[in-house]
C-alpha cells in the first residue's frame, strides 16, 4: 500500500492508536495533520514523525469542539491542498456503574466520543465533497460497543453508536466516493492501558484472550491501513474487530 500525496487528518493521535496509525500513514507517503488537546505530546509525537522522514504537522485543541474541528479541516487544507482520509480517533473511556455514573461525567464523554466524531465526519465529508474528489473516513469504535463489558456501560453505547454511524454514513456517502467505516478494538496496550492495575493489565488479557495475548497499536494500524488504502474500495459501513477472538467468548478481566 502506498499513501503518496493523500491527506490525513487524526484527532487524538499524540499517543496510543492514533499516534502509529500517524506514523505508519506518513512511512507509505501520506501528509498527517496530527491532532492532539495536549500541546507538548503533539510536538512530541509529530518530531518523532519527522525525524522518520515523514510529513506532519501539529493541530493542537480539544476534538470535540465543532468550531476547533473545522479549523482543523481548514488547516489541513491550507498546509497540504486538501483532504482524503480522516480518522475520528481522539475519544475518552470513562469507567463507572450505571447506578451511580454522574451527569457531569456522561456529558464529557458523550461531547468527546459522539459529538466530536460526528463532527468531524460532518466537516471532513463536505471537504471531499467540494473538492469533488473520493476519500477514507475511519471511527474507532470498540468492543465493548459489541459485547458487555462491567462498569462501561456509559462508554460501550458510545462506542456503538459510533459503529451505527458507521454504518449509515457509508450508505449516505457512498454516492460521493467516500467510504466509511470502523474499528473496534479489544484490549490494546498503550501507554495509558500499560498502567491499569499496576501492570496487570496486560496479564489478564493474556489470560482470558484466545490468541493469548491482547492487541498492539500496530495491529491496529495496519487494519486502519487498509481501510484507508485504494484495496477497500467496496468495503465501507462495516466495523472490524479486532481483538484476538475476545469477543467470541467475552469472559470479563479480573480475578
Amino acid at each position: 500500500m502506498t499513501f503518496n500525496n493523500k491527506v490525513a487528518l487524526i484527532t487524538g493521535a499524540g499517543l496510543g492508536i492514533g499516534f502509529e496509525i500517524a506514523k505508519q500513514l506518513a512511512s507509505q507517503g501520506a501528509a498527517v495533520l496530527l491532532n492532539d488537546i495536549h500541546e507538548e505530546v503533539a510536538n512530541e509525537a509529530v518530531a518523532k514523525i519527522r525525524e522518520a522522514g515523514g510529513r506532519c504537522e501539529a493541530s493542537v485543541g480539544d476534538a470535540s469542539d465543532v468550531n476547533y474541528i473545522q479549523q482543523m479541516i481548514d488547516q489541513a487544507v491550507t498546509s497540504f491542498g486538501s483532504l482524503y482520509i480522516a480518522i475520528a480517533n481522539a475519544g475518552i473511556t470513562t469507567f463507572g456503574n450505571f447506578l451511580d455514573y454522574p451527569v457531569e461525567r456522561f456529558q464529557q464523554l458523550v461531547a468527546l466520543n459522539l459529538q466530536g466524531t460526528f463532527f468531524l465526519v460532518q466537516r471532513a465529508a463536505r471537504q471531499m465533497i467540494k473538492q469533488q474528489s473520493a476519500g477514507r473516513i475511519l471511527l474507532l469504535s470498540s468492543v465493548t460497543g459489541h459485547q458487555y463489558h462491567p462498569d462501561l456501560t456509559a462508554y460501550g453505547m458510545s462506542k456503538a453508536a459510533i459503529r451505527f454511524l458507521a454504518k449509515t454514513l457509508g450508505v449516505e456517502l457512498a454516492p460521493h466516493q467516500i467510504t466509511v467505516n470502523a474499528i473496534s478494538p479489544g484490549a490494546t496496550l498503550t501507554e495509558r492501558t500499560i498502567q491499569i492495575d499496576e501492570g496487570d493489565f496486560q496479564a489478564q488479557w493474556e489470560r482470558i484472550t484466545p490468541t493469548k495475548r491482547p492487541a498492539t497499536t500496530a495491529d491496529i494500524a495496519h487494519t486502519a491501513l487498509y481501510l484507508l488504502s485504494p484495496l477497500s474500495g467496496q468495503v465501507t459501513g462495516q466495523s472490524i474487530i479486532v481483538d484476538g477472538g475476545w469477543t467470541a467468548t467475552s469472559p470479563p478481566p479480573g480475578p
